[in-house]
């Protein structure tokens, strides 16, 4: 078992979300500061006011008692001086100066900070990796550890009931009250499309079910050249985007991915009205069936595709909203990029999953100095750099600004997945871990398999989910799961 869950860890994937409640809360006991350690908590947790003042701030960061992020105020601190590393997955941004020109205007407000960065392309494994040697910096986003685990890698950023008043989503990589991460972005979960494509096809109104959805790529397969949905197959990693729709999407309820999936007796069965994890991937299934996709998935190319759907070749793909930037990016009809909710009812309702991308992150095992100048650097690339917004992602900043892209949900409820129950943070990790399904944690071969099953008549799509649902229940008796749905 013990492999089972390493080789899980190993896989998680970069591009898909155990996505956070947005939380809310009074004033509560500061997080440890930074640079502190347990045993200095309680003396430390005295001595610190509810804010620490102005005068003081920089002083108290000299005596290396680093301020929280709400404690924190960027305009006492532009004569900090030192140099710092941050390890990314953003290769995309590196590669075409955006991370560069950010780093840059940072440095307009702290000339002293020495931003150093890497990107890094396989980042879920070799992240994981390189925070085994301790090998990676200062700075990163936090890669698919388990919770209890938080304190040994990173310094608590601030205690959830005080950064759940300003910003969103960050009870994600909560641990025992404290906050470890900060996303950088969220995303809101929806399928990218191109606009003129539906015009074309003459398709009038977004879908709301799979039926309806995969009587659209119909039209678009009859009336259009385009690829009327494009797998993204040969990607692997991109495959992987389906089981955000597992949850919230395809239910409607928030508690349902950390709180009962793993206590479901058989969470892949057929509801019969177009809802649940059944017909979420009968979309794929159907679609692959009815030759509904490129010709020959084998060959699917990720950044070919961004400039293929803008241009129209493409009708629709199944990514999160951190996509939709790069698709517009990606030729000369921004225009008709669009993103829309999932097609899928539930009870006569829509429903959107929103949460935190990647989590900012700072070393514990900084100096700090580092641990200082990381969180200023953290706290402009949250509140400052605009990223989120100009990366079309749902704004992190409680009262921030969402781009246009975001019309189209309107009329749906978003909402958050809500944490695990106490003393079973991991409970899902282990279980995606025994039955090697990995939902929302780099399963992207169990995808692929509903593809290729598809393609060669090997399997059917209930031949699939009996074999799931078999996984399931051993590693729910394996790991004495109560099965109490």
């Amino acid at each position: 078992m013990k492999m089972k869950k390493v080789l899980a860890i190993c896989l998680a994937s970069a591009m898909i979300f155990s996505l956070a409640a947005c939380g809310s809360g009074t004033t509560g006991a500061s997080a440890p500061a930074a640079g502190e350690t347990a045993a200095d908590e309680t003396d430390a947790a005295g001595a610190k006011d509810e804010d620490v003042n102005k005068s003081d701030a920089a002083d108290a960061a000299d005596a290396g008692n680093i301020p929280t992020y709400t404690q924190l105020d960027l305009s006492q601190y532009g004569d900090t001086e030192a140099t710092i590393k941050f390890l990314h997955h953003k290769t995309d941004r590196a590669e075409d100066g955006t991370m560069t020109k950010m780093v840059a205007d940072f440095n307009k407000e702290f000339p002293g900070i020495n931003v150093e960065m890497e990107a890094i392309t396989d980042y879920a494994e070799d992240s994981l990796l390189r925070l085994s040697t301790g090998d990676w910096g200062d700075i990163m986003f936090i890669p698919a550890v388990d919770k209890v685990d938080l304190p040994t890698y990173f310094m608590p950023i601030d205690n959830l009931d005080n950064l759940s008043t300003e910003l969103n989503f960050v009870d994600n990589w909560e641990y025992e009250g404290n906050c470890y991460g900060i996303p950088y972005m969220a995303n809101a979960q929806g399928i990218l499309y191109n606009k003129a494509v539906f015009e074309k096809a003459g398709i009038k109104e977004l879908p709301k079910t799979p039926t309806e959805f995969l009587d659209d790529l119909k039209l678009i397969k009859d009336n259009t050249d385009a690829i009327p949905l494009y797998t993204n197959y040969a990607a692997g990693w991109t495959m992987g985007a389906w089981d955000a729709y597992v949850g919230i999407v395809s239910n409607g309820d928030d508690t349902f991915m950390q709180q009962k999936f793993v206590h479901t007796a058989n969470p892949f069965k057929d509801p019969g009205d177009d809802t649940g994890i059944y017909n979420l991937y009968r979309i794929l299934f159907d679609a692959v069936a009815g030759g509904l996709i490129e010709d020959d998935y084998t060959t699917t190319d990720w950044e070919s595709c961004k400039g293929m759907l803008n241009r129209g070749e493409i009708g629709t793909m199944i990514l999160g909203s951190w996509a939709y930037a790069q698709m517009q990016e990606a030729g000369d009809t921004p225009e008709n990029v669009g993103y829309m909710p999932f097609p899928m009812t539930v009870g006569g309702k829509q429903y959107v999953n929103a949460g935190g991308d990647y989590n900012y992150c700072i070393n514990v095992n900084s100096s700090d100095e580092n641990k200082l100048a990381s969180l200023i650097f953290v706290k402009w690339m949250v509140e400052k750099s605009d990223w989120c917004y100009n990366e079309g992602g749902y704004t992190v900043v409680k009262g921030g600004k969402n781009p246009d892209m975001y019309a189209a949900f309107d009329g749906c409820e978003v909402l958050s997945d809500q944490p695990a129950k106490a003393g079973e943070e991991t409970l899902l990790n282990d279980m995606n871990a025994e039955s090697e399904l990995s939902f929302n944690a780099g399963g992207n071969d169990k995808v692929q398999r509903i593809v290729e099953a598809a393609a060669t008549g090997s399997e059917t799509l209930d031949d699939i989910f009996a074999d799931w649902t078999q996984k399931w229940n051993a590693a729910q008796e394996e790991l004495g799961v109560s099965v109490d749905y």
